[in-house]
């Protein structure tokens, strides 16, 4: 597939997507293939990427290095519009420098006098006065704007903008049949701050109870490819793993989303601390429990009646964890609360008809 230089001058204009797609992570992915299936077949897609050949031979498109910002502003010249699509583009958790990235993109677009849609995103956290005083500027810059969470609704109110507000647009995408009534623990997990050394322990001595209880092999699946995968390793090197639980454990890869759908789709039940991990176990019909890392977490578990931990909060003890997750194993979320996230996402979908104007 071509590349952004490889564009033919007297062809459509573009429309550049621009989201943190390329990195590896799972989540992202879904969010581009969600983006992908909502565009209007009118328009011709050229998505910023880091890993710019495995984004073009999964997806079909044409990519620009989303790291190199004079790359990204030329291929904006070209571009009939901007779209930032999905995640939680706009906050400064990641760096201040990230916002300011995101902050030239939209800049550029209205100077140059092209639409800016903010599609399906979260907004925050912005911890920084000088970062909400940015995005109190920005706001206004956009043609259209959709939140894919109450909170970050709300937030964008008390810098100015109203706006509608659905669920994540990875739950466009088609829910699977569950098949894994007896089946696996799948766990995906991630570091965090919030867990250091012991404070692992209560998770992994009850994720043990658990297993040993109900007699299940424990699958871990790295969500994100640099970011997770030495995880399991690491606990295990680092002592916090029982004997038990080392015994039933084993890690997998999932690729592409498609694939981690089809490893929940066949799991008792889904520890998913990651956001689309979270959501795509739900779309695979399979059981799922939360950890909560970041409030994005517990508002999606809030939304479909998942049950939630959240490592922000008091430490639990590993038998009321083990209790609570035995409770939802091999208990799948009912249809209807999945049925009702995925309408929610219409909003998205007709944002993108406004680039049709």
């Amino acid at each position: 597939m071509a590349g952004v230089g490889d564009l033919r001058d007297d062809g459509p204009r573009p429309v550049l997507l621009c989201g943190y797609y390329g990195e590896h992570n799972l989540g992202d992915d879904a969010l581009l293939t969600a983006l992908l299936h909502q565009l209007p077949p009118q328009l011709t897609p050229l998505v910023t990427a880091h890993d710019q050949a495995e984004v073009r031979e999964r997806f079909g498109v044409a990519t620009v290095d989303r790291r190199s910002p004079r790359a990204v502003l030329a291929a904006l010249a070209g571009c009939g519009a901007l779209v930032l699509g999905g995640g939680s583009l706009l906050q400064d958790a990641t760096s201040f420098l990230s916002l300011v990235y995101y902050a030239a993109l939209i800049a550029a677009a209205r100077l140059q006098g092209k639409p800016v849609l903010l599609w399906g995103q979260g907004l925050g956290p912005l911890r920084r006065r000088r970062s909400r005083a940015l995005v109190r500027a920005l706001l206004p810059l956009a043609q259209g704007i959709t939140w894919r969470d109450p909170e970050s609704a709300q937030l964008a109110v008390g810098l100015g903008r109203r706006a509608p507000v659905g669920s994540d647009p990875v739950w466009s995408l088609e829910p699977q049949h569950w098949l894994g009534e007896g089946g696996p623990i799948v766990v995906c997990w991630r570091p965090t701050p919030l867990l250091n050394g012991a404070a692992w322990r209560p998770y992994l001595q009850a994720l043990e109870q658990l297993a040993e209880l109900g007699q299940r092999e424990v699958l871990w699946l790295p969500f994100h490819r640099e970011q997770d995968t030495g995880l399991y390793s690491r606990l295990l090197a680092e002592g916090l793993v029982g004997e038990g639980l080392a015994r039933r454990s084993r890690q997998v890869e999932a690729h592409q989303p498609s694939e981690a759908m089809a490893v929940f789709g066949s799991a008792g039940l889904v520890l998913a601390m990651r956001l689309h991990a979270l959501i795509l176990a739900a779309l695979s019909g399979a059981p799922v429990a939360a950890l909560s890392y970041d409030p994005k977490v517990r508002a999606a578990a809030t939304g479909f009646g998942a049950p939630c931990c959240d490592l922000a909060e008091a430490e639990p003890s590993a038998e009321a964890l083990a209790a609570s997750w035995a409770s939802s194993l091999d208990q799948p979320i009912g249809p209807a609360a999945i049925a009702a996230q995925r309408a929610a996402t219409a909003v998205h979908r007709d944002l993108l008809t406004l680039l049709l104007d």
